[in-house]
């Protein structure tokens, strides 16, 4: 069986949205060459489990995920991959600066294909995760950080809930 089978299998899945991309004029190149790319500029080295997660994380565009939601559509995609390696994954893109880690809820982790600073509404009901968009949010009387440390950064969520 050939080593590259499951990522194959992932890319013949886009293979219809990849000529569209083509025939628009958008397509600039072998995407699994760009995601090589990507993943070396960011310092990992691009393993097959590498690639083909990552193209299921990145082929789809900007969107917010568990371990279990990747887990299962690699699954689908016949990629074998255990839910340890998908967790290891996604840290290693989260340190890497690919990926977001938002705590949004505290039974599991959500990982942000757009890694830029931005906010959050969280559907409480549906987990549901959704950018929000850019409305000039200010956070004011931001406290003083401890000693030796600084604001790394500060990001709003805000929890929704259908009434009843």
């Amino acid at each position: 069986m050939n080593d590259l089978s499951p990522l194959h299998a992932v890319l013949s899945a886009r293979a219809p949205a990849l000529q569209a991309e083509g025939a628009a004029g958008q397509h600039r190149g072998c995407p699994l060459s760009e995601l090589r790319d990507r993943l070396r500029r960011a310092g990992l080295r691009p393993t097959r489990q590498r690639l083909s997660l990552g193209w299921l994380l990145f082929g789809k565009g900007d969107r917010h995920l568990t371990a279990e939601m990747l887990y299962d559509e690699a699954m689908r995609a016949k990629v074998p991959v255990s839910l340890a390696t998908v967790y290891n994954t996604l840290h290693q893109f989260t340190e890497a600066g690919l990926l977001r880690q938002l705590a949004l809820d505290g039974s599991k982790a959500y990982f942000d294909t757009n890694p830029s600073e931005h906010h959050h509404f969280f559907l409480e009901d549906e987990g549901q995760v959704l950018d929000m968009p850019d409305c000039g949010i200010t956070v004011d009387s931001l406290p003083n950080p401890p000693a030796g440390m600084e604001i790394a950064g500060v990001e709003v969520i805000v929890r929704l809930r259908r009434r009843p």
